[in-house]
């Protein structure tokens, strides 16, 4: 999905300016690929890793683009056994359209799953964006999943609620988190003061964008 209805503004490292998401620099071959490192084996994932003095009991967060299009990848599925054999906790933010297969990879019944589903203010079309039978999955399988939507200012009047209302009746026991839209910090203050009043009649849980307040665009520059 590249949920170019988000609007978030970017500049490549060619200095172009893109709009579309606020990973673009995840999922934008033409202007972000050559910062890309392909990963082949585990060994070249756990090297990374090896950097890290990790504490035990860590939160290993993966993100994207869409991070289980290869759940099924080999590599992939021993990195997730490394972790969790570590006893450190794996949540994977995903679009919630990727239908694991739970019963073949029982390694991800032992990850929580941030279900990032997209709403219409995406862009995408919904049969593209909303997949039932994978959320209902997603509850029935997981050690812990949650419900987290990107919501900008603009549409908070558009009847997203009853939209999101729609698609949490999926998986009711679920709890939701709405995040701001926004790439950098002056998008994600627009957007975030409205979202918590909106929050707060909802009786959600308002998620914030701490890497956003921190550093701004570079995370992704």
């Amino acid at each position: 999905m590249q949920c170019i209805g988000f609007g978030c503004s970017m500049i490549s490292p060619s200095g172009a300016k893109i709009l579309g998401c606020d990973t673009v620099y995840a999922v934008n071959k033409e202007h972000f690929a050559k910062r890309w490192i392909e990963i082949t084996q585990l060994d070249q994932l756990l090297q990374i890793v090896d950097t890290y003095d990790l504490p035990p009991k860590v939160d290993i967060v993966l993100t994207g683009g869409e991070p289980l299009l290869n759940y099924d990848d080999k590599n992939l599925v021993e990195f997730i056994t490394y972790f969790i054999s570590r006893n450190h906790r794996v949540t994977f933010e995903t679009n919630a359209t990727i239908n694991i297969n739970f019963d073949k990879y029982p390694i991800y019944k032992k990850c929580t799953y941030a279900l990032s589903v997209k709403l219409s203010n995406s862009g995408e079309n919904f049969s593209k964006r909303i997949k039932p039978q994978s959320i209902i999955s997603y509850e029935q399988n997981a050690k812990d999943s949650f419900f987290k939507f990107s919501i900008d200012s603009n549409s908070i009047c558009l009847g997203l609620d009853e939209e999101i209302d729609e698609i949490i009746s999926l998986a009711p026991s679920l709890q939701v988190y709405c995040m701001p839209v926004g790439a950098n910090k002056q998008e994600l203050e627009v957007n975030s003061k409205p979202l918590i009043e909106f929050c707060k009649n909802k009786g959600y849980t308002y998620s914030d964008r701490l890497h956003i307040r921190i550093w701004d665009q570079i995370h992704g520059v």
